[in-house]
């Protein structure tokens, strides 16, 4: 009889395979690819329209594809940094897999795309445990979030190669500690860069673009993401209800049928 655990690590293994494949595929045309993840409301959307325009004004080829349950605002806002964008609506589904991100690039991305720019659905569960194929995954928490959000979503965390803060012009109001807030980032991914940004006060902006240009320049580039941590396939069961996740679990193979829109490009 096959268990669940033994039909999700079979899904997750066939994902790995599909995200090598990317990978190179991109690679081979020179394009850089970075994951962002985060729980809805951190900014992240805020922080990535303004590294677009930062792109584009410094002559980047750049692209953004933003997934989300439904609505295409995400995308109009990003189009207005003048890059090409493109809306995913994934209708429920909780994160984007690497085949479904091939999918949508076929026939859409400008060869000539230098850096392409994912904003994964916004939960810190499901998104963390698919490899999309990306030279550089980045994970976001706002100072409103709380300190003890690497803890509690350790995978997400502990599979990032750049954190970075959001809203810092909110950290007095919010009775931020940035020194506990460190010291749990480095309890599950030691050495990690963090990087604290905001957008209202202009703190640290162009932080993504220029990393992604320092992965795509250096002799790491289109570099794996790590291996997930042992025993951290998933932080919980695959269901969601709570304020950080707003989608239906999906623990077994899957469909993808969801409507998109195209904007810009």
């Amino acid at each position: 009889m096959c268990r669940v655990s033994d039909l999700r690590q079979a899904v997750l293994e066939r994902n790995d395979t599909r995200a090598e494949r990317l990978r190179a595929e991109l690679a081979a045309r020179g394009t850089v690819v970075v994951n962002l993840l985060s729980s809805p409301g951190s900014g992240k959307t805020a922080l990535l329209e303004t590294e677009l325009r930062l792109a584009r004004e410094r002559g980047v080829a750049v692209a953004a594809l933003t997934a989300d349950l439904a609505t295409e605002n995400d995308a109009r806002r990003l189009a207005r940094s003048g890059a090409t964008v493109k809306q995913v609506l994934t209708d429920g589904l909780c994160h984007l897999e690497a085949d479904m991100l091939a999918g949508h690039l076929a026939g859409w991305l400008p060869e000539a795309t230098r850096l392409l720019f994912v904003e994964n659905v916004g939960n810190l569960v499901c998104p963390a445990s698919y490899d999309l194929g990306e030279s550089l995954r980045v994970v976001l928490a706002s100072v409103t979030e709380g300190e003890d959000k690497p803890l509690k979503y350790p995978t997400a965390f502990g599979l990032a190669q750049l954190v970075v803060v959001t809203k810092q012009d909110l950290a007095q109001a919010a009775g931020f500690d940035r020194e506990a807030f460190l010291a749990n980032v480095r309890q599950v991914n030691p050495g990690v860069e963090v990087v604290d940004t905001s957008v209202r006060d202009g703190l640290n902006l162009g932080v993504l673009l220029e990393r992604a240009l320092v992965v795509g320049a250096g002799t790491a580039a289109h570099r794996p993401v790590m291996a997930r941590p042992a025993g951290h396939a998933h932080d919980g069961p695959h269901t969601h209800g709570g304020p950080d996740d707003g989608a239906r679990g999906h623990g077994g193979p899957h469909t993808h049928d969801g409507s998109q829109a195209h904007v810009g490009g």
